[in-house]
Parts: C-alpha cells; structure tokens; sequence
C-alpha cells in the first residue's frame, strides 16, 4: 500500500515535472527566442555571404532572416487550423 509520504514524493515529481515542461513551452512560443534566432540567422547568413565575396551581404543576409521571422508568426495560425480540421482528436 502506498504511504502519505510516497505519495507526496510523488506529487513533488509531477510539480516538478510540469514546472519544467510549461518553461519549455514557454520558452518555444517566446519572442525572445524567435527574435535571439532571426539574430543568428542573419548573423550566420551575413558572414557565410562576406566571406564568399557577395555584394552586400549585410543587406542580403535580411532575407533570410526575415523569411525565417515570418514563418515563426504564420505557423501558430496554420497548426490552430491543421490541429481544428485533420487532427480533430475526439
């Protein structure tokens, strides 16, 4: 039989637990963390282009970044439709 102090250790585990995966769902729905990975991708982009000589790769290296930002906005949307239409778990 289970004891009061097993399953309050128990308990302490799931708090635990569930702390630890609404801050990581936090973190991946943040705009600190989609604005910190717009920031590496122009950055990486930007020195990939200099140093393979392309005009202006600062300006260039926008592109990209902003494609990137634009999906991180965009996908939220589509996975409330996919998750209301096909997913449709009873």
């Amino acid at each position: 039989m289970t004891t009061l102090k097993q399953l309050e250790i128990e308990i302490k585990k799931i708090k635990e637990r569930n702390y630890k995966v609404e801050s990581d769902k936090s973190w991946e729905t943040s705009y600190t963390r989609k604005a910190l990975l717009a920031l590496f991708t122009y950055l990486a982009i930007g020195i990939y282009l200099y140093i393979i000589n392309i005009n202006k790769p600062w300006l260039n290296a926008i592109v990209p970044a902003v494609g990137f930002m634009l999906s991180t906005l965009t996908l939220p949307f589509f996975k409330s439709l996919w998750m209301k239409y096909i997913y449709k778990k009873d």
